[in-house]
Formats: structure tokens, C-alpha cells, sequence
């Protein structure tokens, strides 16, 4: 048996790879690159080393990653797009960026390393094969006398009077930034200014993936940093933004350097790098690392803030059905459901708190709940809670308990959508608050749905629960 025949059945039976979440074949997946919708199809480029489960760092293991999809839902691998040439501006990794449509001509936009420098390719086969341009780097250092803590990730989009492109960066002393420049042709760039600096004390020292688009009447600013992806959405007149609201695009603390497009109706749809919460000996153990979030849209709410949610041609992987409604629990009748379990399931359900102090959902649990995950609500706390903490009884797995803030207005019920895919779990709440984790239960039962109650008692109103087919053959 070859070797790559080996790995495809290994990766193929582990129990802990997902089914319906976009991965590449094997090893190391990272930030989301470049999604584009280009004549009638969806293309998603991410950070890939196509060598090993493992990030590389400066080694020139860093590469683009290419599939393409018709739905947001299956996927088709296509070959690498882009490699570190030995010798250029990319000798160390081909780092993030993003692809534009320069006048029929795809063009991608991206960071080489090391030193960081900011350089094109090409392609004149609809994307299957490129060619990077031979006066790489086109923006070859940071703004001359700018003391920054990094200098990375392009951003470009056009407007009337030419390109713009943001550089993830942060300026020393103060804070993450936004750093805004102008071109008429994509290769020579002309320094601006920053177009948003942040307070290290509260949004961090280095801004990577900036992305920035209008939405609606506003206009939307998304850095990564501190370990999570936060939005600012704002007007942006002269070459300016002024923000007016912020927020977390997901509270777990596994999504990570989203990035945005936008599609032929118009809508505005993001992806994210989820990462993994096992040991770096497990991963390699198991051959991959890294996988892409479900494709979430994105609208605004009345009050300015982000409404974030499920792509709906998710829909379209739902098979088996089961509903339940006007359920009452009890502290002490909190049970597993009878007809039903797995491992790669979609839940919608409607929660009227009741008196409880605490009221959700039991997930990938035991007989016993020896290993169960909790999904629930804290009245006291105002918080969306995913309880890990018996989640595997694996060693060197990540058990925290992970929060995400939301208050219920007077009447409202909690409304939650979830995605559970083997180690992965998506919990959208009231279209305002994601929270994103990561699970490895050691127990092939673990496969049990259940409802608890703490304090008090609380109504199920309604729960739908789909059983998932897979994305791969």
C-alpha cells in the first residue's frame, strides 16, 4: 500500500475529522485567502502546508491552498495556487491575502516572508494556474519612519478613482492599524495613512486579515487579533473611517482571520480558519490540522451591530428529521433524548427560560455523561456558555469553559442554531452571538442529545434535529 493510499484511509476512519466542513486532503490548514466569486462559482484559497500537520512558521512551507464549490456546500480540490519561489520575495511563505477581478483578469494580492513585502500574481486560466509577476515585491516595506509590529495580510477592493489596499499592521506603543494605500494599475502603491488605529489595551498590538467592505448604509472593518476576529462598523468618507459600533464575530476563541466576499446576489459572505484544541503530538499523530467554518452571512441589525448566520444552502445537507416541542424541564428530569444521536447533526431549537438559572443543551455525551459538552444559557451572567470540561477524556485536549455575552430583552427566548461535525461545534445565538469550539471525545457512544435545567424549570418551545450528510465522497 502507498503511503498517500495509507493516509487517505487513516484520515477517512478517524473519528474526530469533520464531515461537512471544508478541510483540505490532508496535513496543515490556516487563515481563509482570497474568496472570490468568479463566473458562476465560488473560489476559497487558504493557507496550506501541504507537507505536514504543522504551521512551518518562516520555513517556506507556507503555500495557497485552492477548491472551488458551485453551492458553498461541496467542494472540488483544486491544485496549489501559489508556492514559495527559492530565492524571491516569497522564499519563506506565501502568507494571506486576498483575489480581485482586475478587468477579467483574476489577480491575487499577497504577503511574502521574510521581511514581510506585498506582492501579485496572475492568471489567465480562470484560476487553475498562476503566474506571479517578475517585479515582486510591489510594496517592498512598511511606511518609511513607521516603527509597526508587523506588516501583512492585503486588503484591496476599487473604488471610481482607483484601488485601495489595507495592510494589517500595528504602530509600536500604541496599538493595532489599518494601513491605507492607492494605485491606479496594482503595482505601483502610494502610501496614504492609516485608516483606523486601534488601543493596545483593547483591541491588541498587531491587526492581521483587515477586511473592509460596505454593508448596507455602513461600511465594516474586520482585524484579527488577540486570538479572535473583531468587526467595526462605521462610515467611511474621505479616505476615512469613523467606527460607531464593535463587536466579536465569534466567542470561542477557535475562528480566526475571517475574510469576506461577496457573491452574485449580492450578498455578503464569510470564512474563518477554525483551529484545533489538541496537543501538536495528536495532530501529527493524525495527519491534518485545521478547518474552514461554515460560510456565515452577514447582515445589519437596527442597532448597528453585525446579525451573523448560517449560509441557508447549508439546508440542502439535511437528511433525517426529528422534532420535539413544548418539552417542560426540570432540574431533575434532565435526560438524553430517546430517538435520536450522533455525531454530525444540525439543531435549531427556541428556549423559554423559565425561573432556571441555567437552561440548554447536553451534545456528544456518554451513557453515564462520562463525556457530554454543554450548550446553555446563564440568566445571572447574561452568557452563551459552551461547558468542555468533560468534553474528552483525552489528556491534552483544551476543557475551558468558553462565554460569549447576550442579554435576552424582556420576553425574548433564545433561539439557537448549532452544528456539531465530529470535533467541531458552531453555536449561532439569536442571530447576534457565535461562539465556536472544539471537541474530541474519546468514546465511540458518545453520540447522545439531551435538555438540562439548573435553579429551576424552563420549556423547550420547539427543536428541530437533522442528521448531515457528508460533503466528500
Amino acid at each position: 500500500m502507498s503511503f498517500w493510499t495509507e493516509l487517505r484511509e487513516k484520515l477517512a476512519a478517524d473519528p474526530q475529522r469533520p464531515r461537512y466542513h471544508f478541510l483540505p486532503p490532508a496535513n496543515w490548514m490556516n487563515d481563509p485567502n482570497g474568496p472570490i466569486f468568479w463566473k458562476g462559482k465560488y473560489h476559497l484559497f487558504y493557507q496550506h502546508n501541504p507537507y505536514a500537520p504543522f504551521h512551518g512558521g518562516r520555513s517556506g512551507t507556507m503555500h495557497w491552498g485552492h477548491a472551488v464549490s458551485k453551492d458553498l456546500v461541496y467542494w472540488t480540490h483544486l491544485p496549489i495556487a501559489l508556492a514559495p519561489t527559492p530565492g524571491g520575495p516569497d522564499k519563506d511563505g506565501v502568507y494571506s491575502g486576498c483575489c480581485v477581478d482586475n478587468d477579467g483578469v483574476p489577480t491575487i494580492i499577497y504577503t511574502g516572508v521574510s521581511p514581510e513585502v506585498q506582492c501579485i500574481a496572475t492568471s489567465d486560466d480562470d484560476m487553475i494556474t498562476w503566474k506571479k509577476y517578475s517585479e515582486n515585491p510591489v510594496i517592498n516595506s512598511p511606511p518609511i519612519g513607521m516603527a509597526v509590529t508587523g506588516f501583512r495580510d492585503p486588503c484591496v477592493w476599487r473604488e471610481d478613482d482607483g484601488w485601495y489596499m489595507l495592510i494589517g499592521s500595528g504602530i509600536k506603543g500604541i496599538g493595532g492599524a489599518a494601513l491605507l494605500y492607492k494605485s491606479k494599475d496594482l503595482i505601483n502603491w502610494e502610501y496614504l495613512h492609516p485608516l483606523y488605529v486601534g488601543e493596545k489595551e483593547r483591541t491588541g498590538t498587531m491587526w492581521e486579515c483587515p477586511d473592509f467592505f460596505p454593508l448596507g448604509e455602513k461600511y465594516v472593518l474586520l482585524v484579527s487579533t488577540l486570538g479572535t476576529t473583531l468587526y467595526f462598523v462605521g462610515t467611511y468618507t474621505d479616505h476615512k473611517f469613523r467606527p460607531e459600533a464593535q463587536g466579536n464575530m465569534d466567542f470561542g476563541g477557535y475562528f480566526y482571520a475571517a475574510r469576506s466576499m461577496v457573491d452574485d446576489k449580492g450578498r455578503r459572505i464569510l470564512f474563518g480558519w477554525i483551529k484545533e484544541g489538541r496537543s501538536a503530538a495528536a495532530q501529527w499523530a493524525s495527519g491534518w490540522s485545521g478547518v474552514q467554518a461554515l460560510p456565515r452571512l452577514l447582515s445589519l441589525r437596527e442597532d448597528g451591530t453585525l446579525n451573523i448566520e448560517p449560509v441557508p444552502e447549508l439546508k440542502a445537507l439535511q437528511s433525517e428529521h426529528h422534532r420535539y416541542e413544548d418539552i417542560h424541564v426540570t432540574p431533575s428530569s434532565s435526560s438524553l433524548l430517546e430517538d435520536i444521536q450522533g455525531d454530525c447533526i444540525e439543531i435549531e431549537a427556541e428556549l423559554n427560560l423559565g425561573d432556571a438559572k441555567e437552561f440548554g443543551l447536553k451534545v456528544r455525551s456518554s451513557p453515564g455523561d462520562a463525556e457530554e459538552t454543554l450548550i446553555f444559557y446563564n440568566r445571572e451572567k447574561k452568557s452563551l456558555n459552551v461547558n468542555r470540561e468533560r468534553s474528552s477524556l483525552y489528556p491534552d485536549v483544551s476543557r475551558e469553559i468558553q462565554k460569549g455575552p447576550i442579554e435576552l430583552a424582556n420576553g425574548e427566548n433564545l433561539k439557537l442554531h448549532i452544528f456539531i461535525d465530529r470535533s467541531v461545534v458552531e453555536v449561532f445565538a439569536n442571530g447576534r452571538v457565535c461562539l465556536t469550539s472544539r471537541i474530541y471525545p474519546s468514546r465511540v457512544d458518545s453520540l447522545g442529545i439531551g435538555l438540562f435545567a439548573r435553579g429551576g424549570s424552563a420549556t423547550l418551545k420547539s427543536m428541530s434535529i437533522w442528521e448531515i450528510k457528508s460533503i466528500w465522497q
